[in-house]
């Protein structure tokens, strides 16, 4: 280890590539610039937390990849908040653990961690390297949700035969549902080739699988859902690294353009999916929230968070520009990382910082990235 100082629907397919870059970039600049310490929490008098149960990728596990897999995530991962490695993927806490903490519950357990598990403030299925396609294979957005089938059902049983470490049909009816998740279908899209038209043409399929999603939810009972979009995926350092890059798919911030008007293509097709199943679904409240416009900020502002060389990585390999290697990663022979305390706001060349996801989550908090606008902690009952 080495420590670094400072280190297909023809409305989609018709969209103009660059429309999307386009606008972000014309609302970064007109914008109010933010101060270099933005408040990072809000104060929240929550005394009936919702259970929680949440679907989605790396970005949102909370160990499962180690619970279910056996898999490493080494230190040092999880340094900052919980001086040990807690099966996340960053330095500290994930964006659904300030989430949690608004609404004064703990942090959610992964479904397939067995030792010593109290699932009574909801469950999290969201497991690294997770997509919606292909579906049945470890660890799709559908698995997730058949799994979440099973843990309700045995979950009412046990509740009913007396145990308290699990949830009745009351904790499900007023339960928050969170997806996040996508990011990966475009990645792997990208990552074996595909071209940008092609990966545009498999966005539909990914905004039906989220919507079998939803509606198998909705069947069980689940009245309240809450949608993240996908970030930025053209300014990982990890894609920067790995992708021959040409000037003009460059954006003025360094980042791929073409890859984040798929991620925008991707969004507004969510945000769409989101309006038709509020029209369908009366009694449901279903919150979009933008995290890509959050992100991209944070990154196109970055000294004005405080944050220094935003496409790269705290920890990883290869020093500037993006300090990413595929060849060796965060927690593995051979890598480099930040002083603690730097601020960057990619921890290992994908996944976010504590620092990064403490701002990304105020900001969720703040209602101002969400459609319709409303409160994380109005789901308290």
């Amino acid at each position: 280890m080495v420590i670094m100082d400072s280190l297909l629907c023809p409305p989609l397919c018709s969209f103009n590539r660059f429309s999307f870059s386009s606008a972000i970039h014309l609302l970064l600049l007109i914008s109010t610039f933010m101060s270099s310490s933005p408040k990072t929490s809000v104060l929240c008098k929550c005394k009936n937390p919702p259970a929680i149960f949440n679907f989605g990728d790396s970005n949102s596990d909370t160990g499962g990849l180690v619970a279910g897999l056996g898999y490493s995530i080494n230190l040092p991962n999880g340094r900052t908040f919980f001086r040990r490695s807690s099966g996340r993927l960053s330095d500290g806490r994930l964006i659904i653990d300030f989430l949690c903490q608004s609404v004064n519950t703990t942090f959610l357990t992964p479904y397939l961690d067995s030792m010593g598990s109290i699932f009574s403030n909801g469950v999290n299925f969201a497991i690294v390297g997770s997509s919606t396609l292909p579906k049945y294979v470890p660890f799709s957005l559908n698995i997730q949700v058949m799994q979440f089938l099973h843990f309700k059902g045995r979950s009412v049983q046990l509740v009913t035969a007396g145990s308290m470490h699990f949830l009745g049909d009351e904790g499900f009816r007023n339960g928050l549902y969170m997806i996040d998740i996508g990011q990966n279908d475009l990645s792997d899209s990208f990552a074996k080739n595909l071209s940008y038209v092609q990966v545009v043409k498999k966005i539909p399929s990914i905004i039906l699988e989220i919507r079998y999603s939803i509606e198998e939810i909705y069947a069980q009972g689940g009245r309240r859902f809450w949608v993240h979009n996908t970030g930025p995926l053209g300014c990982l350092p990890q894609k920067l690294s790995l992708v021959q890059k040409v000037s003009d798919d460059l954006d003025p911030y360094g980042c791929l353009s073409s890859y984040n008007d798929a991620a925008g293509l991707f969004n507004e097709a969510l945000l769409h999916l989101c309006e038709e199943l509020r029209s369908e679904y009366k009694d449901a409240t279903i919150v979009y929230v933008d995290i890509y416009t959050i992100k991209y900020d944070l990154i196109a502002n970055s000294s004005n968070y405080g944050f220094s060389s935003p496409l790269m990585a705290c920890c990883g390999f290869g020093g500037p520009p993006y300090n990413y290697d595929i060849r060796v990663t965060c927690g593995h022979p051979g890598y480099q990382v930040c002083n603690e305390g730097s601020k960057y706001i990619s921890w290992d060349g994908i996944h976010y910082s504590e620092a990064a996801n403490s701002i990304v989550a105020s900001k969720i908090l703040s209602t101002d990235y969400s459609t319709p606008r409303i409160a994380f902690d109005y789901f308290c009952n």
